[in-house]
């Protein structure tokens, strides 16, 4: 029997054999690797540079922390710890014992925070990892091989720490993120308030253009006090309102159902709690602001008035151009709340990143290019949730009709490469602006991008002009209307 199976073998074409043994190489090499892999991780090679010999890892959970120190540090290299301050604090302490400086773990939802702020409290420096870009051994996946394989990692130098700004920017960045989240919340209310609303055939959003605004919280307040007659309704009609009292009346003719009218009442009394909420918080906020170290004691002159939705109550703006020392807001597209959300995001110094490029690429705003046997297989950006990106790409949005150089240049990328792709490319621009002004303190020039956008006009008018002598055509200048 062995006999006919080797002869069966020693039929089969050149070809079959070729492709047997590249897949028994390639069986062998993935071997190899896992082995090597092994060694690495249970410390039994030394082809690697020792980068932080004095490095731990951690593998952060909900309820329990795994620890792991290098094996000639401690009796038991792995140790489990709860979650509970105190025992973060008996965390801390053994790793000082432990001689531990450096310590690597993944940023692994919120759990991470009192840990992280607890060891660099007492010294000891925290690389916060992406989860991503941790990669374990493929099979079996327990929380100590996470501890040791982070550990081992953050031993050679093969972890990259992820971006954390200092302290009170960590510290703006918390309420400009609550703040969002009452934003969020305010227009969850407004959209329950106008289902009841309509539910009722009392058709406020008709009548005027905003229901939140003067005449519209004014006819729900009166709805709430029990008034049902349309003609006294519409007379809470501001002067500024399009449409006249009897169309307003029209419009909040309707069947006021009792239980309608209770989901009004509460939407209407949860939207105002919010937006006290939120001007409580827009008060720290100006607090907070008032502690940065100024970097210009100039003052820019701004018009102050009425905030509108969303919009602070204090001069944001002054506050921005003496925190930063540049005015970000005359940059085409950019507003203070923009520039407060990346502030809040990035801090001032961008000295995290080398260059503007890199700084685009931490945003994903630039082309991740995947190229394989010389091939590009795909150039779209990455996905990350920035909130910066965000703010940049509705700044984006704002200047696709506006009549400077950054407009032309959106329209002329949504001609040439679609709608989504201008508006990140857009971003891109905007980033690398922000990058520059704050990075090296430079005031915005318009000019540099008006000599750009010229020269692409001039290019143009080239190539139309040499498209129509093709043709047969003279072309002759012609002076332009003044309208």
């Amino acid at each position: 029997m062995v006999v006919q199976v080797q002869n069966n073998v020693s039929k089969l074409s050149p070809q079959a054999q070729k492709a047997g043994k590249e897949s028994k190489s390639k069986m062998n090499k993935s071997n190899r690797f896992r082995q090597k892999t092994l060694k690495v991780l249970k410390g039994q090679t030394d082809n690697f540079d020792v980068i932080n010999p004095n490095a731990a890892g951690i593998d952060v959970g909900s309820e329990e922390m795994f620890v792991a120190v290098p094996a000639d540090r401690d009796s038991k290299s792995v140790r489990m710890f709860c979650s509970y301050t105190e025992d973060l604090h008996s965390l801390t302490d053994w790793l000082i014992q432990c001689n531990i400086t450096t310590v690597a773990m993944e940023s692994t939802g919120v759990y991470w925070i009192p840990l992280f702020q607890i060891l660099e409290s007492r010294g000891i420096q925290v690389c916060l990892v992406n989860a991503r870009h941790v990669k374990n051994l493929p099979g079996r996946k327990t929380d100590v091989c996470d501890c040791r394989w982070s550990q081992k990692l953050h031993t050679y130098g093969l972890l990259a720490a992820s971006f954390r700004p200092p302290d009170e920017i960590c510290v703006l960045r918390s309420f400009i993120r609550q703040r969002e989240t009452h934003i969020a919340d305010t227009t969850r209310h407004v959209q329950h308030m106008q289902k009841a609303l309509t539910q009722m055939n009392v058709l406020v959003h008709k009548a005027v253009s905003d229901i939140t605004g003067k005449t519209g919280m004014a006819i729900i307040k009166a709805i709430l006090d029990g008034q049902r007659n349309p003609l006294v309704l519409a007379s809470h009609r501001d002067r500024r309102c399009k449409k006249d009292e009897t169309e307003i009346a029209k419009a909040l003719t309707g069947d006021f159902r009792p239980e309608h009218l209770f989901v009004l009442k509460q939407s209407y009394q949860s939207w105002c709690h919010t937006r006290d909420q939120m001007w409580e918080l827009d008060h720290e906020i100006e607090t907070i602001l008032g502690t940065f170290e100024c970097q210009t004691h100039e003052t820019l002159k701004t018009k102050r008035s009425n905030p509108r939705q969303n919009e602070v109550d204090f001069d944001l703006a002054n506050y921005l151009y003496q925190m930063t020392g540049v005015d970000l807001n005359k940059v085409y597209g950019i507003s203070s709340l923009t520039t407060l959300t990346s502030v809040s995001e990035v801090g001032i110094d961008l000295s995290a990143w080398r260059t503007s490029r890199h700084f685009c690429s931490w945003l994903g705003l630039c082309p991740n290019n995947k190229i394989s046997g010389r091939k590009i297989l795909s150039v779209q950006t990455r996905k990350v949730a920035s909130r910066v990106a965000k703010a940049l790409r509705l700044a984006a949005k704002s200047l696709q009709r506006s009549q400077n150089s950054i407009g032309a240049f959106f329209r002329r990328m949504s001609f040439k490469l679609g709608y989504q792709a201008a508006v990140t490319a857009v971003a891109h621009k905007l980033a690398r602006i922000i990058y520059a002004m704050l990075k090296y303190k430079r005031k915005f020039d318009p000019m540099i991008l008006d000599i750009k956008h010229e020269y692409n006009e001039a290019k143009k008018l080239q190539s139309i002009t040499k498209m129509v002598k093709n043709m047969g055509y003279k072309p002759v200048p012609v002076e332009p209307k003044n309208i």
